[in-house]
């Protein structure tokens, strides 16, 4: 493979991004949108009643989710538009050229995109939004690059869009002449195109029986040519023509025929174990990767506890070629080997994991090879063994890339994932598709459009998820406590202050004591090891953190999930991911990650796996099963930050109840049933205790990263290839929401000896 600095892949995306920016950005300048816009002037038509959608020209959609058409409208509109907030009774779309891109790539043509739209709209759809979706359709979608017989075509349906293509003398030289029966006059070979399954396009229908006949037409009018041309690629300028094609706006979508590759083998008994039982949901995402009869590539967004892995699994078995299955940590590589033996009969001798710590042997033939992004990107000099399987990754041809977690990964380290891995087909699959750098937009052309995302709150009321009552408890700071928070200068003290508020710890054990009595299982979440240690002290309680021995962590878990002895566990952040416990339905969150929406989403999941109980009817939209709690200190900077991490759930339709009175209610139960701290003269100690335990505080969370990057080696530098607080972030990249870590830095420390200072320099 080549030196990653050279023009590459991930180069060429990029430029697909800029470009989409400008369409974006013209749209909005010439519209008469933003912050407050008023669209009020748009002419209603005479049944807009019977219409669910407003279409604004600055690309914006809102839809009535109280319509009669909203299932209809809904499932059209996530195929072409991004959505923004889903609330309860009015949706939010955005059109966006990525939006669009996803939505040729499942053959919706222009047309049939502007005359739907223009259906559900009760106002006359606008110039600006026509001419904005026929600029991104243009030429996206017109052409496709199929590995069908192993051998490379470049397919459009349209004969001149190749022409174009074959202008280009880069492009020319890399075509193949074939010597067939089926090649027309401009020697393209020609054949019937693969249909797309009916559930697919079955958005662009009429909605319901009173729609006008002239509409239909219209819409029916809109269909594909029977017959596609193609011309064949030498298979070693395949990534030069790629290249090529962006930089002539034409992006080649990747398919995969995978049912008539006779040279790479299937995985012997890779099908699915009679008790598999896939979801609706899960259906309708898979079919829109392998619609036409091929594989998609591209990125499927599910909710935590709504079954990614089971949908990954599927995915790989469909095309029961040798998969490399990219992991964010060793724990997720375990389970994820578990899940594939769990669901499939794939036999022992051909699956292997390829970790820090374990190396199993590939099997020479087909294969599952579960690993992680670090283990595979890394840079520096291997072990011999590490070295010999990843000689074995980078010579052979594999299937299916299957990227977990895919919204985590640094650019830096996806480039050099995807250039040391040749997959024919890329799948990634995220519940957060939520950053807020560039790393998003340039996944669109990297993997492959988003193919499907869930509505959380439909999967809630159909029972697939738990239905969780999210509540902001305002925990007043103390006098005492306050005072110090106004006068400390160091950061860390703050943070310290406001996490060990006594308001807060009497909250935690208010709440702790309900549901407890309740019969309920309870996480108390905590980010600062030294709190997590002082609040499972005060509430006795185990604690799992990065220290904890495995076995003692599985002790605590296995109690935790199969008996009634232990109600309540306390966890750091090692529990933000990779720990299954369904029987949780309670969480306490009494410090976080600043302002990380995606840590917020992630808690969330540990109590979103359905209980028993859970109605399937839509009966349980009002009636919560599990309880998201989030203890904030009032008048402090915690504000800030949870409101932040609180919006991309608002987003998907949560509330959060805010509750001013519990502390009340909690430091009067404090002093009639004697809480750990209920006088102010334990306030007083408390207080004493944190001022002088800010070496302790530092050396807890040292601890802690070294545990991790130790029992998580494959994990840890992932984390490190995430935001670093330094000069020159964005205010967003600074309150935590761009990233997997934060890391501090002491303007005391930074003095050093010259000596050491260039001994530093010389070990990087």
């Amino acid at each position: 493979m080549g030196d990653i600095d050279t023009p590459d892949e991930y180069t060429s995306a990029r430029k697909l991004v800029l470009r989409a920016e400008k369409r974006e950005a013209a749209l909005t300048k010439n519209s008469t949108g933003g912050l407050g816009a008023d669209f009020s002037h748009l002419p209603l038509k005479a049944d807009h009643i019977q219409r669910p959608v407003w279409t604004c020209p600055d690309g914006s959609i809102f839809l009535e989710a109280f319509h009669d058409l909203y299932v209809a409208a809904y499932d059209f509109l996530v195929a072409i538009a991004e959505p923004v907030a889903r609330p309860e009774f009015l949706h939010q779309y955005k059109l966006t050229p990525y939006s669009l891109y996803a939505a040729v790539a499942t053959n919706i043509e222009t047309e049939a995109i502007i005359s739907v739209l223009e259906r559900l709209s009760k106002n006359e759809l606008p110039k600006e939004v026509k001419k904005f979706i026929r600029d991104c359709t243009m030429k996206y979608g017109k052409a496709k690059l199929v590995l069908k017989h192993n051998r490379f075509y470049v397919e459009s349906e349209f004969p001149i869009v190749l022409r174009e293509l074959l202008r280009d003398p880069t492009i020319a030289q890399a075509r193949l002449m074939e010597d067939t029966e089926n090649v027309d006059e401009q020697g393209f070979t020609t054949y019937t195109k693969a249909e797309e399954m009916k559930e697919n396009l079955q958005i662009l229908r009429e909605p319901d029986e009173d729609s006008d006949d002239e509409d239909r037409d219209e819409v029916q009018k809109v269909k594909k040519p029977t017959v596609v041309v193609s011309f064949q690629v030498k298979a070693e300028a395949v990534e030069q023509v790629k290249r090529q094609a962006i930089e002539l706006d034409y992006p080649l979508m990747e398919e995969y025929d995978f049912r008539n590759d006779q040279i790479n083998p299937n995985v012997p008994q890779f099908d699915l174990k009679p008790h598999t039982r896939i979801r609706r949901y899960q259906e309708r995402s898979l079919a829109k990767m392998f619609g036409n009869g091929r594989a998609r590539s591209g990125i499927i967004v599910l909710p935590c506890g709504a079954g990614k892995t089971l949908t990954g699994v599927t995915a790989a078995q469909t095309i029961k070629k040798s998969v490399v299955c990219l992991c964010t940590n060793a724990v997720s590589v375990l389970q994820w080997k578990f899940q594939f033996q769990l669901w499939t009969n794939i036999p022992d001798e051909n699956i292997a994991v390829f970790t820090s710590d374990r190396k199993d042997t590939i099997n020479p033939g087909a294969c599952v090879l579960v690993t992680t992004y670090t283990m595979v990107s890394f840079s520096g000099k291997r072990s011999d063994k590490a070295q010999e399987i990843m000689d074995i990754i980078t010579s052979r041809e594999w299937g299916l890339l299957l990227m977990d977690e895919v919204h985590v990964v640094p650019a830096k380290m996806f480039r050099r994932v995807v250039g040391s891995v040749k997959a024919h087909c890329r799948l990634g699959l995220t519940a957060t598709l939520v950053r807020e750098d560039d790393l998003i937009s340039d996944l669109n052309f990297l993997i492959g459009p988003k193919l499907y995302e869930a509505n959380w709150m439909d999967l809630t009321a159909q029972g697939y998820l738990a239905n969780v009552q999210c509540v902001e408890v305002w925990c007043p700071m103390t006098g005492p406590f306050m005072k110090e928070y106004l006068m400390a200068s160091n950061s860390r003290l703050k943070q310290l202050l406001y996490v060990m508020n006594p308001s807060k710890l009497r909250a935690t054990e208010f709440l702790v004591r309900f549901h407890e009595e309740r019969g309920d299982k309870i996480i108390v979440f905590s980010d600062l090891v030294y709190s997590l240690k002082k609040f499972a002290e005060m509430l006795k309680k185990p604690l799992i953190y990065g220290e904890t021995p495995e076995y003692e962590r599985q002790a605590i878990l296995g109690t935790f999930r199969s008996t009634d002895t232990v109600r309540t566990i306390c966890i750091s952040k090692v529990g933000d991911t990779s720990i299954d416990l369904p029987e949780a339905n309670v969480i306490i969150q009494v410090s976080s990650h600043f302002g990380s929406r995606r840590q917020e989403a992630q808690r969330l999941g540990r109590i979103l796996r359905p209980k028993s109980y859970t109605q399937q009817d839509g009966s349980n939209r009002s009636s919560f099963n599990a309880f998201f709690y989030t203890l904030v200190s009032t008048d402090t900077q915690e504000m800030f930050y949870s409101a932040k991490r609180q919006q991309y759930l608002i987003d998907q339709g949560y509330t959060f109840k805010i509750v001013t009175n519990l502390c009340e209610r909690a430091d009067k139960e404090a002093v009639e049933k004697g809480y750990a701290y209920s006088t102010p003269e334990n306030d007083r100690d408390l207080l004493r205790t944190v001022l002088g335990s800010e070496t302790e505080l530092e050396k807890d969370q040292r601890a802690e990263d070294t545990a991790i990057r130790r029992t998580n080696a494959d994990g840890a530098a992932l984390a490190d290839a995430s935001v670093k607080r330094t000069a020159g972030l964005t205010m967003a990249q600074m309150s935590g929401g761009t990233g997997l870590r934060y890391r501090e830095s002491s303007s005391g420390s930074s003095k050093k000896h010259p000596l050491f200072a260039k001994r530093q320099r010389q070990g990087r």
